[in-house]
């Protein structure tokens, strides 16, 4: 069985698969008399393949068991998906350039400060969170088509979980 390291999750590393959301490096905008900064333009969302509309959901993740399996890999041909921690816990990202070669693969890990959105056609494991009941907002496509393709692993990979992964 493969084992794949976790690595920090920054925009640079990151930037073959998507986008990595989060505000640091963004100047805000002072909004409601001072009360409250906006950070614009934090994600390119897009859905609008045949038509597709923005989705606004709320996931609540469960926890996966240790050591974490890698089995399946997903994509979504019509539309990017963001997620977007709503807890402030650490999580964890797994892509992939294909899925049937076990050197594409690339795992990291996300501050609760960060999110990702992950560009149309990337391959991506399901949401892989550190604590039971995450809850994330997700942002991504509804409409007709098929929005979504899977691919089964022959091996299984597992996830080196190192202690340093656990801390927010």
């Amino acid at each position: 069985m493969a084992t794949l390291s976790i690595e920090p999750l920054t925009k640079p590393a990151f930037a073959p698969f998507g986008e990595v959301i989060e505000t640091e490096g963004v100047i805000p905008l002072s909004i409601n008399q001072g009360f409250a900064r906006r950070f614009n333009d934090l994600a390119n969302i897009d859905v609008a393949a045949e038509g597709g509309q923005t989705n606004i959901s709320w996931f609540v993740a469960s926890l996966r068991p240790a050591p974490i399996a890698i089995r399946l890999m997903e994509r979504h041909p019509l539309g990017s998906q963001l997620f977007m921690p709503l807890g402030r816990v650490s999580w964890l990202v797994v892509v992939c350039t294909d899925p049937r070669h076990a050197a594409s693969y690339r795992a990291f890990a996300a501050t609760g400060h960060q999110g990702v959105n992950y560009a149309r056609n990337c391959w991506h494991h399901p949401l892989l969170v550190l604590e039971d009941s995450s809850p994330f907002l997700v942002v991504d496509r509804k409409g007709d088509g098929n929005n979504l393709e899977e691919y089964w692993l022959d091996e299984t990979m597992q996830l080196d979980l190192m202690p340093e992964h656990h801390e927010a």
